[in-house]
């Protein structure tokens, strides 16, 4: 059966079917898709291009700033913690820039310094606490500037290659009713538009989708972080107003009531 199959296969079959095709590299290939597509392929193409230049600047440049603020958030750290005064850490902490933690830090030190004027239990804690979180989730949203555009191509970018794709197939069809005929030359065209939108949808995509999980991710830490360490303040803050005023030395006690 099978024998009387290929004989069949072989009687009905042109010379141009039973030719060899020649082995192309896989550039090659996408140079003759390329050739192939019109305009509309050409413009969706140029759209994702443009898309995929914005979204790895984006991700490049919050890499960037986000490895900036971690380092200058250890550091800040590190240097309140070492520290015994909040008034030094005042004095510096513009030098820990784009920490989070610095915005943090000044919004509770000036409420603190409002109610208390730096020394003693402040008489509203409540207020510092949400002074506190004012200043975490405004830095925090500082930081998320420009991740809603990585956020709308992760999405689009595969939609915009299916819209090239759809055109793509419209183009074939359109190709079979001018030919009259099934045959590759007719429909090569439409479908080199539509495998090469889809996968330059993808291509597209599938990085931003990828960077902007990573980056919510980080945003997150940071969110949770800034939370952190405006209760460390706060405490700070508790803990040095509850400790009492040291005494007087014993010979100037003795020297005071002897006047």
């Amino acid at each position: 059966m099978t024998v009387l199959t290929l004989a069949l296969f072989l009687q009905d079959a042109t010379p141009d079917q039973l030719a060899t095709p020649p082995v192309a590299t896989q550039s090659s290939a996408l140079t003759e898709m390329l050739h192939n597509s019109g305009p509309m392929a050409f413009t969706v193409l140029g759209i994702l291009l443009l898309a995929s230049i914005f979204s790895w600047a984006i991700m490049l440049s919050k890499w960037r700033s986000f490895k900036s603020a971690e380092k200058q958030s250890r550091r800040f750290v590190k240097a309140f913690r070492k520290s015994g005064r909040l008034s030094e850490i005042a004095a510096v902490a513009d030098q820990f820039r784009p920490s989070p933690f610095v915005s943090v830090f000044h919004e509770i030190h000036d409420e603190y310094m409002r109610q208390s004027g730096g020394r003693g239990t402040p008489p509203n804690p409540q207020a510092m606490e949400r002074a506190a979180q004012t200043a975490s989730s405004e830095a925090v949203t500082v930081m998320e500037r420009r991740m809603t555009w990585l956020a709308t191509i992760a999405q689009s970018a595969t939609f915009i290659g299916l819209f090239g794709t759809v055109m793509g197939i419209i183009n074939a069809f359109h190709g079979l009713g001018t030919e009259g005929a099934a045959t590759l030359r007719a429909v090569a065209p439409g479908i080199s538009e539509a495998l090469i939108t889809t996968a330059a949808g993808l291509v597209v995509a599938v990085p931003a989708l990828i960077g902007y999980n990573q980056l919510t991710a980080r945003l997150r830490e940071f969110a949770a972080r800034s939370d952190d360490f405006g209760r460390e303040l706060l405490n700070a803050i508790e803990n040095a107003a509850l400790i009492p005023p040291a005494a007087p030395p014993v010979q100037e006690e003795l020297l005071r009531r002897t006047r």
